[in-house]
């Protein structure tokens, strides 16, 4: 099962990333976004507002910068099975469902438009955030001792004999 959530993680890091990497060519482009999905047309409203940029920088770039961590340390999680990876993937996806949770909170209530692939993004963060917390469950994290599957703290050992 982790496995399989990390190479989820990397796919949905990837979709991620190409969606980052969209906004951030529409910013350097200038060209207008192709959005009318489901009514949601604000995708240019939203790019082009006060809040599409952090420290002079469009806030794509740091999207970029998001999915391509995520995507690295899924790709390194899948070649070395290591516990400190899935908790370094667990606490970068939780600072990304925060940042989305803002951003969103933006468009609903400073902005007054919806990006469709700004809450792709949200989803996708969103996403990752559950299946990282799936594949290294918090209780192990929070102080309980992870317990291996055949190992003498599950009890599979042989009683000794008196």
């Amino acid at each position: 099962m982790k496995r399989a959530g990390v190479a989820m993680i990397l796919v949905l890091a990837f979709f991620g990333l190409a969606d980052s990497a969209y906004l951030l060519q529409h910013e350097a482009t200038g060209t207008p976004l192709i959005c009318d999905i489901q009514n949601l047309t604000g995708c240019n409203i939203v790019a082009n507002s006060e809040y599409s940029q952090i420290f002079g920088e469009p806030v794509a770039a740091y999207g970029v910068i998001f999915y391509g961590i995520l995507f690295a340390l899924a790709a390194f999680e899948l070649v070395l099975f290591d516990r400190l990876l899935r908790r370094v993937l667990q606490v970068v996806a939780l600072f990304g469902i925060l940042s989305s949770l803002y951003f969103t909170a933006l468009q609903v209530f400073f902005i007054n438009a919806f990006c469709v692939y700004c809450l792709a993004s949200a989803i996708i963060a969103f996403a990752i955030f559950v299946l990282a917390t799936l594949i290294e469950p918090l209780r192990a994290w929070m102080g309980e001792k992870a317990v291996e599957p055949g190992s003498k703290e599950q009890g599979l050992t042989m009683p000794p004999v008196a």
